[in-house]
């Protein structure tokens, strides 16, 4: 037999339009009422109905992740399932559920935002990405529906967007000094899609810490691939072809570094006696390479956490003001990197 609303208002000695208030976690209803409904709630085996709530509420509880391409490609790289743990524990604090993006193409992604916004299928999206003229973006500013977005706006001057993001000039800068202090100066840049402004963003650290050393850059050492283990073996095949190799390599990702490590360790290139690395991401496994990959802690977790956090504002109060949120990044030194001195032997 169904439990009802009225048998948790007999339960809990309460009116029916109670039980709904605190199901809905009204202010006016004080915390001792609240948890004798709830605990009647428990006792019973009885749960809200929400999708019954949402109808007479205009609200779906629900937040949409758009992934920034097939969900096949991206769960391959540890970034997006601790981005969107991070995402689902806040919305799991304030009981929202989330509706992946499953578009195999720009296109299809496209068209599921569209019936997300145009279905009422969600009350807000989170972007996991930042792409140069992107058209989600675009359409979801123009139809002024709640989004925010990991990452900056590659169109600053756009206003009204809440974002989260790294310092990634900062970081990619950072790690240049870092090879630059270390004696290396034919350093090489192994980045991703240059579509998203994260690549530009740390290609632009990057060619600033060289041009601040009096460097002049190389564009043979600047290559982007797709941020995969298989982007990393090609990127190897592509530097390692030059007649002068670099002796140091700032790699976008850390899957993509491990494509990088094992095809130079098929090409008896030792890591970090004959080339240093520095990577992004800081991904669980990046300290189980063989040997350890120095790389940028970006906290992960917390890119999505605040994107959660500012999303869920944006829809509880419409008219707040655009918010950005700086996540703060770490360099996690461990043993791909080494000083160019021929004589020197310990790891850095």
């Amino acid at each position: 037999m169904t439990v009802t609303i009225k048998d948790v208002a007999k339960a809990a000695s309460v009116a029916p339009s109670t039980v709904s208030r605190v199901i809905s976690d009204s202010p006016r209803i004080s915390d001792r009422t609240k948890d004798k409904v709830r605990e009647a709630m428990k006792q019973l085996g009885y749960h809200p109905n929400f999708n019954a709530r949402s109808l007479a509420n205009q609200t779906t509880k629900t937040i949409g992740v758009i992934m920034p391409n097939s969900a096949n490609k991206t769960f391959q790289n540890p970034f997006f399932p601790e981005v969107i743990r991070g995402i689902s524990t806040k919305a799991h604090q304030l009981e929202y559920g989330l509706y992946l993006s499953t578009g195999q193409s720009d296109e299809e992604i496209f068209e599921e935002v569209q019936h997300m916004v145009q279905g009422k299928r969600v009350d807000g999206i989170i972007l996991l990405y930042s792409k140069v003229n992107d058209k989600v973006m675009k359409y979801l500013h123009e139809q002024n529906f709640p989004f925010t977005l990991i990452g900056r706006p590659y169109d600053e001057t756009v206003r009204g967007v809440s974002y989260v993001n790294n310092d990634n000039f900062k970081a990619a800068k950072t790690v240049t000094e870092y090879l630059l202090l270390l004696g290396h100066k034919r350093i090489a840049f192994v980045g991703g899609n240059l579509d998203y402004v994260v690549t530009i963003d740390h290609m632009e650290g990057y060619r600033r810490a060289l041009n601040n050393a009096g460097i002049e850059v190389c564009d043979d050492y600047i290559v982007f691939h797709e941020e995969l283990q298989e982007g990393g073996q090609e990127a190897v095949i592509d530097l390692m072809s030059l007649s002068e190799r670099p002796t140091a390599l700032i790699v976008a990702d850390d899957i993509m570094t491990f494509g990088v490590m094992r095809m130079l360790s098929e090409m008896e290139v030792n890591v970090p006696d004959d080339i240093s690395i520095i990577s992004f991401n800081n991904v669980m496994i990046s300290e189980l390479s063989a040997p350890p990959m120095t790389t940028v802690d970006i906290n992960i977790y917390s890119l999505g956490y605040e994107a959660a956090n500012l999303l869920i504002d944006k829809i509880l109060h419409p008219n707040i003001e655009a918010r950005k949120i700086l996540i703060p990044h770490k360099m996690i030194k461990r043993q791909t990197c080494r000083r160019l001195i021929e004589s020197a032997k310990k790891t850095v």
